[in-house]
């Protein structure tokens, strides 16, 4: 038996040679194709617009006596008895319906403690002896520079997750080596008076990772 190889029939080698030249040519068409397509415009993007700068703002929303002492303001609101007369509790006076009338001179005061009026008493934080000091429920006197004491004399739960810190906000470092924490007061999130605190508007959402392109306009 001959074991030299044989050749492909003729009509065999053309229909491959045939078969090859037009693989060339398709691949060659499909890169010109994308080279095309690489060396066209990049689409045009649509522009991201900046945050509001009020959504990036950490400080809070409200100023306690403590922050107004530091930054060294203006604290003649607090000097109450440059109005009222020591050794006298100023009195309170109540409507028809029992809710209680606030004085022209503290007109801007909301009362809004709880669900009934009877939280919206003055002197269930204020201490009527001692106009310059609050009075926890217990009896002791707090200065104005030390809320949460007070507050949590009825809020106790609230009390205990603010000083371990899921209650309220903590900033700072977690690692106390590298620096110390920041933690808001009461008073920096709540208004004593009306402690809920109001609607705010929310911050936009995130933006896409691709976006879609906007159309172009048509040639002219």
């Amino acid at each position: 038996m001959d074991s030299r190889p044989t050749r492909p029939d003729g009509n065999n080698g053309r229909r491959t040679n045939y078969w090859l030249g037009g693989l060339t040519v398709a691949f060659l068409g499909l890169g010109g194709f994308f080279l095309a397509g690489a060396r066209s415009a990049a689409p045009v993007r649509a522009e991201i617009p900046l945050v509001d700068a009020k959504f990036l703002d950490t400080s809070p929303w409200r100023q306690t006596y403590a922050d107004l002492v530091k930054a060294k303001e203006d604290l003649s609101d607090y000097d109450c008895y440059a109005c009222h007369e020591k050794k006298s509790p100023p009195p309170i006076r109540f409507d028809a319906k029992g809710t209680i009338v606030i004085p022209k001179e503290h007109g801007n005061i909301v009362l809004g403690h709880g669900s009934h009026d009877r939280n919206n008493l003055c002197y269930n934080c204020h201490n009527e002896q001692n106009l310059e000091t609050l009075q926890v429920r217990d009896g002791r006197q707090v200065k104005f520079d030390n809320i949460p004491p007070l507050c949590g004399s009825c809020h106790g739960p609230t009390l205990r997750d603010w000083e371990a810190g899921a209650h309220g906000r903590t900033s700072g470092f977690w690692n106390r080596s590298l620096g110390d924490i920041q933690r808001l007061s009461c008073a920096n999130c709540h208004n004593p008076h009306a402690p809920r605190i109001p609607t705010r508007e929310p911050a936009p959402g995130p933006h896409a990772l691709h976006q879609a392109p906007v159309p172009a306009e048509p040639a002219h």
